[in-house]
């Protein structure tokens, strides 16, 4: 009895971290990874590797739930055309990543998934951030609504969104990044991330549910349930301050966040 509540607490743990970055600029990935090495669910590595991406899809649900109005395409009966365009928008961007994930997956899995991987990841693109704003950030924006984006920018956003396979990189960091280098204001270039991940870990989850479906005991599926209630419970708290956050703020402390992680990371790993 004792084992079962600690590994489901350990569940719930790991989805306030889930819950916690998945939409801040500094990889859920990879500190879902970071803290399972030291938070070890039992299972083993495909079940720890199915848990991490299925409560991915709590938090993408908080973004349905805040965001509703802007991405449901219908007012009653008449369809709102703004919102089925960007949806159509959307679905081009995420084609590249797509593609990428299904040809790759295995091969990101092996070779990228641990650590010292992770921990580059989020220096580099802390840098990046951190240069990006100080160039660009006080660029007045051209594009400052997500419903705005055209064709051309969307599919850049897609491509901008490959980076983020490599675990560490974070999927919001690179549609934001490349957000503010086609010209998006910071909260548009936020809620497009959002909105870029529905379709993503929609995906996602539905290609690990049917590789582990019959693999995975009850305790396992009530270890996800929990995990996936408090990755949900914690986005919607969290995407809420985010948004207040960067109307007045840049993203610069999310880049100091991330280079001082993945120096203290490497420093233990030495």
């Amino acid at each position: 009895m004792i084992n079962v509540c600690m590994e489901l607490l350990k569940g719930v743990f790991l989805g306030i971290i889930e819950g916690l970055t998945e939409f801040l600029p500094i990889s859920s990935t990879g500190h879902l990874i970071l803290a399972n090495e030291v938070i070890q669910l039992g299972g083993g590595a495909e079940f720890t590797k199915a848990f991490e991406v299925i409560i991915q899809l709590g938090a993408i649900l908080a973004v349905v739930y805040l965001f509703w109005d802007k991405l449901w395409p219908f007012k009653g009966f008449r369809l709102r055309k703004d919102i089925f365009g960007m949806w159509l928008k959307i679905a081009l961007a995420v084609t590249p990543a797509a593609i990428l994930g299904f040809l790759y997956e295995e091969t990101i899995d092996a070779k990228l998934f641990q650590p010292r991987p992770v921990a580059v990841a989020l220096i580099f693109y802390g840098a990046v951030l951190i240069c990006i704003e100080s160039f660009l950030g006080s660029r007045p924006a051209k594009i400052i609504a997500a419903s705005r984006i055209g064709w051309l920018t969307a599919l850049a956003l897609g491509l901008f969104q490959c980076l983020a396979l490599i675990p560490g990189t974070s999927r919001s960091a690179a549609t934001i990044i490349g957000g503010l280098l086609l010209g998006l204001s910071r909260a548009a270039a936020a809620e497009f991330s959002f909105f870029l991940a529905i379709p993503t870990m929609f995906g996602a989850t539905l290609l690990k549910l049917c590789k582990i479906c019959g693999a995975v005991s009850p305790l396992g599926w009530l270890i996800i349930l929990a995990g996936f209630g408090a990755s949900y419970l914690t986005a919607v708290v969290v995407i809420r301050l985010f948004m207040d956050y960067i109307q007045k703020h840049n993203f610069k402390l999310f880049g100091w966040y991330r280079i001082i992680l993945g120096l203290i990371v490497l420093w233990l790993l030495r």
